[in-house]
């Protein structure tokens, strides 16, 4: 006996999640130079002020760099899992073994501890 049986032209056609998976290694790619970009201008680009003003202004750039990059990757990795359940989910159709049902013609009357 096989333990499913795969239902034959019953597969849903792709749509918007194959779109979304081809462009998400762009979005990771975006998500990370352009934080990793603004953390070497800010070293690059010169500013006036003290030694420990501009320390702590780079500091506080490397953080937002971190942040924004890690909620990119973050942001791109759950919808990479919502684009795979989709596609799992539209995949083949399967047929389960039947369950009989103890009372399924006519129910009981009494009502059963179990």
């Amino acid at each position: 006996m096989k333990f499913l049986n795969k239902l034959h032209n019953r597969r849903q056609p792709a749509g918007l999640e194959w779109v979304i998976l081809k462009r998400l290694p762009k979005w990771l790619l975006a998500g990370t130079v352009i934080p990793l970009m603004m953390s070497v201008l800010v070293r690059w680009l010169p500013m006036q002020g003290s030694a420990t003003e501009i320390a702590k202004h780079q500091t506080g750039i490397d953080i937002l760099a971190i942040a924004i990059g890690v909620t990119a990757w973050t942001a791109v990795f759950t919808i990479a899992i919502g684009c795979v359940i989709v596609v799992v989910m539209k995949g083949p159709a399967y047929v389960a073994d039947a369950y009989k049902l103890r009372d399924a013609e006519r129910p009981s009357s009494r009502r059963d501890n179990d």
